[in-house]
């Protein structure tokens, strides 16, 4: 994938050149409610509430949203992955 390379800006509403960039996940917040449901069972007797693991691994080849980010306006949009 190359860095730079022309494409459409929605918010330009033209093309522009582009950077592009892997979308990170964000830091979550704790308060979801998995989070918030093994906070309440690790004082527990048993397992400590600790999930079952699911079977299966990590995909050879993963489906990466790519951030742009355009030069014209200096505002991002995000596409959806390809493999």
């Amino acid at each position: 994938m190359p860095r730079r390379f022309n494409t459409y800006c929605p918010n330009c509403d033209s093309h522009n050149e582009h950077e592009v960039e892997k979308v990170r996940s964000g830091r979550s917040t704790g308060m979801k409610w998995n989070a918030r449901q093994t906070r309440r069972n690790k004082s527990t007797i048993g397992n400590a509430g600790k999930f079952s693991k699911v079977p299966g691994g990590d995909k050879p080849t993963k489906k990466t949203h790519l951030k742009y980010i355009c030069s014209g306006c200096g505002k991002a949009h995000m596409r959806e992955g390809w493999r």
